[in-house]
């Protein structure tokens, strides 16, 4: 049996995947708040918990955003299992965003917060993880691929 839209299935799986392993790593190393500076004052890794959506936006409000994580999660296997085979781009960006969707929604309902431990500190920014990571790429691979498609012809009736 073949699987439709296999690089969307490979990149939504390795994306989980990474994402969990990572934030499991990073509750058994550290304690909550401890940082590890890789690079001091540019990159560190830094322990915290999150109850908002990515790069901690809308803080405190974990009810509605395990919903929305477990319906985009919904959405996007739908699509590609009864939608029609998509493009290359396509299907590594909605894999992506998937395995984002399910890692953070995963930690929304298992533990009402999301790991995060990926701390810029050079351009002072929200302290993140890999799901929040691969969210953003998957946006960057639907991006190109809405710029390799062909413009369709608008066609005007008279």
């Amino acid at each position: 049996m073949r699987f439709k839209n296999r690089l969307f299935w490979i990149a939504a799986f390795i994306a989980f995947f990474v994402d969990q392993l990572t934030k499991y790593w990073v509750v058994q190393t550290f304690s909550l708040g401890e940082t590890l500076p890789l690079l001091p004052g540019v990159f560190h890794f830094t322990y915290v918990t999150n109850t908002g959506a990515a790069f901690s936006l809308f803080s405190g409000k974990v009810e509605w955003l395990r919903w929305l994580s477990l319906g985009v999660s919904l959405l996007l296997i739908g699509l590609a299992l009864f939608g029609p085979i998509l493009h290359r781009w396509d299907q590594l960006g909605y894999g992506l965003i998937l395995g984002g969707a399910m890692g953070n929604g995963i930690d929304r309902f298992a533990l009402g917060y999301v790991v995060d431990f990926l701390d810029f500190r050079l351009i002072n920014f929200a302290v993140f993880n890999m799901a929040d990571s691969f969210i953003s790429i998957g946006i960057v691979c639907l991006l190109i691929a809405s710029l390799q498609k062909p413009p369709t012809p608008n066609i005007r009736s008279r």
